[in-house]
């Protein structure tokens, strides 16, 4: 099944982060923990089950009810996730220009030699892939 992906909202990606660390599936009770663990921060029961059902409705996750508990799939990996965000943020901030977003990231000259060398060497890989 194929995702119309769209950006998630911090608390769901808090979630879906601890999704992705864990071996699914996955029960809310694993979640909780996890998400205690990664942000530092007490999260109640229901906020959980109310962000998970956004997650399925949103096509992130499936569920498989077992007894009292779901159990939780992810439907949509971590680094898909990464691209879809990196390109979209690519896009709307810098034109889909790669060349304006490190322009933007490095001002001035705060680029040392050997990170221009591993551009360099990056950029040249491409190439090849593209030949």
């Amino acid at each position: 099944m194929m995702v119309m992906m769209k950006k998630l909202p911090d608390a769901e990606l808090d979630v879906m982060k601890v999704v992705w660390q864990l071996v699914p599936p996955v029960t809310s009770g694993m979640l909780l923990e996890g998400l205690a663990r990664e942000t530092h921060k007490e999260w109640k029961l229901q906020t959980l089950h109310t962000l998970l059902n956004r997650l399925v409705d949103r096509g992130f996750l499936s569920f498989d009810k077992k007894k009292k508990d779901k159990l939780f799939t992810p439907l949509v990996g971590r680094e898909e996730y990464l691209t879809y965000e990196t390109e979209s943020f690519l896009k709307q901030y810098h034109g889909g220009s790669l060349l304006n977003l490190v322009n933007s990231a490095y001002p001035g000259e705060s680029l040392s030699d050997d990170d221009i060398d591993d551009l360099v060497q990056w950029a040249n890989a491409k190439r090849r892939d593209h030949l």
